[in-house]
């Protein structure tokens, strides 16, 4: 029984004594690849960065939700008088005549119909020029030679150039800087004996022949021809055939030249640009 009931001696209650403040670990000193170069030789110093707090004020963070402010040049520039609205438009209407000037000579020359249609060609390039400028011309000429060398190829591209798009761009830039019709004509006539003389030249390079030794020949077998059927027995020279020659392709490129001036000065003026076209006193008195 004193086994089993074996008084329990209760011990006192230990107070865990207090454990020491933790020592702060110590680093040994940094060592530097260049011995010259030690803790004391870098100075830190927060007096290198004058009012700190002066620069971090300037990014303050919004409310959340709050709706951002609207500037008022936005509004502006999409309006009918904005920036952004007339390059928008301009490059619209560039890319509208290019496609429409490529189709068109693209349809005509597939039906074989471009000879009653090729004084339509270079009206694109015109109006382009002359409603928005010289470059935007420029744009429209390139645009429709991009896409009818990706259409057709490189041949129809080079043949739409020589001889409708320079002819095209050089009226246009007359007429946007308001040149005289005498100017316009003299330089388009010189643009469009340019563009045929270098078709002709593509064409004999396409096929193997040179077609401006033909041409030559067969003009002076025909002029001297005609001098035996009138009685003079004389044989005109190359020098003066090639003459002859550069004078009827002139005489041709400034008649064509000239409807083309006509007939672009009365389709604007029924567009309503007569204002901005400098006229001749003849053209006007008509229109």
């Amino acid at each position: 029984m004193q086994t089993l009931f074996k008084p329990h001696h209760s011990h006192p209650s230990r107070t865990p004594l207090p454990s020491p403040p933790p020592r702060p670990l110590s680093l040994p000193p940094p060592r530097f690849l260049f011995p010259s170069l030690n803790a004391a030789s870098i100075p830190l110093s927060i007096s290198r960065f004058p009012n700190p707090g002066r620069r971090l004020a300037a990014f303050s963070v919004s409310d959340f939700g709050s709706p951002l402010p609207e500037r008022e040049d936005e509004n502006e520039d999409l309006g009918l008088d904005g920036v952004v609205y007339e390059r928008t438009l301009r490059l619209v209407e560039c890319a509208m005549f290019a496609a429409v000037g490529g189709l068109a000579f693209l349809l005509s020359s597939s039906l074989a119909i471009e000879n009653y249609f090729g004084c339509f060609f270079s009206l694109p390039i015109v109006l382009s020029s002359m409603r928005w400028g010289v470059t935007a011309g420029r744009k429209t000429m390139v645009a429709t030679t991009v896409l009818l060398f990706v259409l057709s190829g490189p041949v129809k591209a080079l043949t739409h150039l020589l001889m409708h798009g320079l002819v095209g761009l050089t009226m246009g830039s007359m007429w946007r800087l308001r040149m005289s019709w005498g100017l316009s004509l003299f330089f388009c006539t010189l643009v469009r004996a340019t563009g045929a003389v270098g078709y002709v030249l593509l064409s004999s390079f396409l096929i193997s022949e040179n077609i401006l030794a033909l041409i030559t020949i067969n003009v002076h077998a025909a002029v001297t021809l005609i001098f035996n059927s009138l009685g003079f027995n004389s044989v005109p020279s190359m020098s003066s055939i090639y003459v002859l020659f550069g004078t009827l392709v002139l005489f041709n490129c400034g008649c064509f030249v000239l409807l083309l001036h006509v007939l672009y000065a009365m389709f604007l003026a029924r567009l309503g640009m007569k204002s901005s076209l400098n006229l001749p006193g003849w053209i006007d008195n008509a229109l």
